[in-house]
Parts: structure tokens; C-alpha cells; sequence
């Protein structure tokens, strides 16, 4: 008679649970992850299985900013599309905005208090337009934004409440002592908005203004993405971006749309989403092939 067999029978339960955990342990928790990272290894897939990495560090799947130590653009870069994700393309906070395009009147910073503030979605997007049209040297110009790169946006009081005639109105994206974009709405003079006072009780009316339909600047170049990681824009606004590269690398025109080309995705299956440019890899790209002299 063995030595188990003697033994109570928790005691034999007991043991071949010890059996069981320790054959799963040296499988699962040794042979199967062993195994895996050498297939990882096989060409082809060793990329992806390093998390798709690109000289000179990040990833080629998450966005990057390229800006100076001042929060500018560096011009001898291509600039992403914004992101809502951290400080940016903050992997560990991968997040969309949550503004909706009803999103149109801001939180005006009341003095002394700078984060009493907020801006609303239109207010974003208009002053990333003017920025991008003033970094390009194209027009930044958008219907529904003011000249000064914030929604074009009144508070018109009626005395019937939600009708009758005008007897004020207020730009309520422009705080004083800013001058409105309109002077004058229904015979009414325009005010600058007041931050902290309450507008609640007029009408909301945005005004489209003359801007051109098509704007210059795309759209990616003012929205983030909903992951806020997103390495690609469109090849509009590369093109957009185009000439700067050009004159900061030192290079024709005709060569960096060659790199942009290269780093060019067509639609998924041919027919999924619309073809965008992975700016990483492109910036990565412009260094390896025509660094900036000096830098």
C-alpha cells in the first residue's frame, strides 16, 4: 500500500491541486509567454509586437506634439491635429472633448480667477483657425467665428422673452473691453460681454458672417480626434503645411510631396474612412532625409 493511499483524502485533494497549479504555472505562466514573444520575433510581426516604435523614439500608432519649450509650433515640422488627451497625446488619458456643436457660448474667465473660464467648442475651433491661417499664411477665416478667433455669437434680449423686438444685445464670446464684432444687431448697439453676469435670459444667435464656405484650413487642422492620440491628418492639411516645410528644411516642394505620398494610407478595404497622413512618421522621415541645419 503507497504512502497516498494511506493519507486522508483531503490530504490526496490537496496534493493534486499543488499538481494542477504548478503544470499550469510552468504552461501559462512560463512555456505560452515564451512562446509568444518568439513569435513575436518572426519579420513581420516584430514591429507591431514592439508597439510599431520609430527612430528616434514614440510610437507611429499615438500622435505627438511638435512644439518649442513656449507651447509654438516648430515650423520645420508638420503639425498634428489637436488632442484632448492630457496635455496632449497623453496615452494614460486618452479622452475626446465631450463638446457637442450646440457648444457655442464660453465661460468668460472672471479677473484674477484665470481657470473660472472655458471655452466653448465653436470658441476652439475658431481660435486654432486663426492660428493655423496665421502659421500658414492662408486665410483662417470660418463662418461663425469673429475676426479676433472666437464665436461670432449674440445674447439678443426680445421684450416678448422669446419674441418681439431687440432692446439688448451682447457678443457673448467677447468679454470686455473688446470690441464686438457687430456694432450694431436689429438697430441695437452690440455689447461686449461682462464676465460673471448672467445672460441666461437671451437668445442665443450665432451669426454666420462672410467667411467663405469652404474654409482654407480643414477641419482636422481645429478638431481633435475622440482618442486624442491620433497620429494622421488629412492630406489637405499637409498640403496646407506644405510650403513652410519646404522653406524651413530647405527643400522643394515637389520633394516633400513625395514623403507625403509615401506616408499616405488609403481607405481601409478600399472603400473605409478617407486616406490620411501619418505626421510621426513623416516628421521622422524629414529628419533622417534633410535635417534642419543648425538644429
Amino acid at each position: 500500500m503507497n504512502l497516498l493511499s494511506r493519507m486522508p483524502s483531503w490530504v490526496g485533494h490537496h496534493v493534486a491541486a499543488i499538481r494542477v497549479v504548478i503544470v499550469l504555472t510552468l504552461v501559462l505562466g512560463l512555456a505560452y509567454p515564451l512562446a509568444m514573444t518568439a513569435i513575436a520575433q518572426i519579420p513581420g510581426l516584430h514591429d507591431n509586437a514592439h508597439g510599431s516604435r520609430i527612430a528616434g523614439g514614440g510610437s507611429k500608432l499615438i500622435g505627438q506634439s511638435f512644439l518649442d519649450k513656449k507651447g509654438n509650433p516648430i515650423p520645420s515640422y508638420f503639425q498634428p491635429r489637436p488632442s484632448d488627451a492630457g496635455t496632449g497625446y497623453d496615452a494614460s488619458a486618452s479622452a475626446a472633448g465631450n463638446l457637442g456643436p450646440e457648444s457655442t457660448v464660453d465661460v468668460l474667465p472672471v479677473k484674477g480667477q484665470p481657470d473660472s473660464g472655458k471655452q466653448s467648442l465653436l470658441t476652439q475651433v475658431c481660435s486654432r483657425s486663426k492660428a493655423v491661417g496665421e502659421l500658414e499664411h492662408v486665410d483662417g477665416s470660418r463662418p461663425y467665428c469673429t475676426a479676433d478667433g472666437v464665436g461670432a455669437v449674440l445674447g439678443v434680449f426680445r421684450d416678448g422673452g422669446t419674441t418681439g423686438k431687440a432692446t439688448r444685445v451682447v457678443s457673448l464670446d467677447q468679454a470686455c473691453p473688446a470690441k464686438p464684432f457687430l456694432a450694431t444687431y436689429e438697430g441695437v448697439t452690440v455689447e461686449c460681454a461682462k464676465p460673471g453676469a448672467d445672460y441666461s435670459k437671451a437668445l442665443v444667435t450665432p451669426i454666420r458672417g462672410d467667411a467663405p464656405a469652404h474654409p482654407k484650413v480643414p477641419a482636422d487642422a481645429v478638431t481633435a480626434s475622440a482618442s486624442g492620440l491620433d497620429p494622421q491628418i488629412s492630406p489637405a492639411y499637409a498640403e496646407l503645411q506644405t510650403p513652410r516645410i519646404a522653406h524651413a528644411r530647405g527643400m522643394s516642394e515637389t520633394a516633400v510631396r513625395k514623403l507625403i505620398d509615401r506616408y499616405t494610407s488609403g481607405r481601409g478595404l478600399g472603400i473605409l474612412g478617407e486616406p490620411a497622413v501619418n505626421v510621426v512618421e513623416l516628421n521622422a522621415a524629414l529628419d533622417r532625409t534633410q535635417p534642419v541645419k543648425g538644429a
